[in-house]
């Protein structure tokens, strides 16, 4: 038996969330993303869920900006805490829903006690670090330098120049960005958390500078090409779901 159609990439969230678990804003972003074949991740996304497709591949995601103002529920954003950079390695899902995901394999934070909330309250892979966003001129950069739990000192370093914004994203553009929910294991099995914020605002950006090693640490191999996508967006709020166990990818 077949798994059901994934369903179709939209530039706005499929359904809105009425009352979030979580609310924040990520800012300045910078989409970073390496086609890959999708038997090379298969292994590393959490079980009733396979890689979603795009032309016959998959993609790797290595996506840095700032986190703001995290807040529980319907309470005002924490300012200090709920405030900090954040860099992520991540991969492309879909389950036995059809619903399209995204898989963090990372999470570096700036943030001590979010990161140790994230991992424990949600299982969620993130990790402290050493972290800066910052704006010289017409050109953003973002550094990272991992402290705990390890492996210790993995790091990035990213500068891009954000170009004019697309007014018509193409097809990839929308399958990197528009993707409404993550797969995880939260609370004793495998879920699907949705998001929903309102439609990017994205610009194509120029890679200046990409040294890292947080993809090799995530447990995939290392890039050998530039990217094939450079995007930047300046940023949306963003309202999280709580979490919903996802129907397995069905089996012969």
């Amino acid at each position: 038996m077949q798994p059901p159609e994934p369903a179709p990439v939209t530039p706005d969230a499929p359904a809105a969330i009425s009352f979030p678990l979580l609310t924040q804003q990520w800012l300045d972003l910078c989409f970073l993303h390496w086609a890959v074949a999708p038997d090379t991740v298969a292994r590393l996304l959490p079980a009733g869920t396979v890689p979603d497709t795009h032309g016959g591949v998959t993609y790797v995601g290595l996506v840095a900006f700032r986190m703001h103002r995290v807040g529980w529920l319907r309470l005002p954003g924490v300012p200090y805490l709920g405030s900090f950079p954040e860099t992520n390695v991540r991969l492309y899902s879909v389950d036995g829903h059809g619903r399209r995901g995204v898989v963090f394999r990372s999470m570096d934070a700036a943030r001590l006690i979010p990161v140790a909330m994230g991992r424990l309250g949600f299982r969620l892979p993130y990790l402290w670090s050493r972290m800066s966003v910052c704006r010289a001129g017409d050109t953003v950069s973002y550094t990272s330098s991992r402290h705990w739990p390890g492996p210790r000192g993995a790091y990035s370093r990213i500068t891009v120049r954000p170009g004019e914004r697309i007014e018509e994203p193409t097809a990839l553009e929308h399958f990197l960005t528009a993707r409404w929910g993550m797969h995880n294991a939260f609370f004793g099995g495998a879920a699907y958390l949705p998001n929903d914020h309102p439609r990017w605002p994205l610009h194509r950006a120029e890679l200046l500078a990409c040294e890292e090693n947080l993809i090799t640490a995530a447990g995939l191999p290392a890039p050998r090409e530039e990217p094939v996508s450079v995007l930047y967006s300046p940023g949306v709020p963003v309202r999280l779901g709580r979490p919903a166990r996802p129907a397995g990818i069905p089996t012969p």
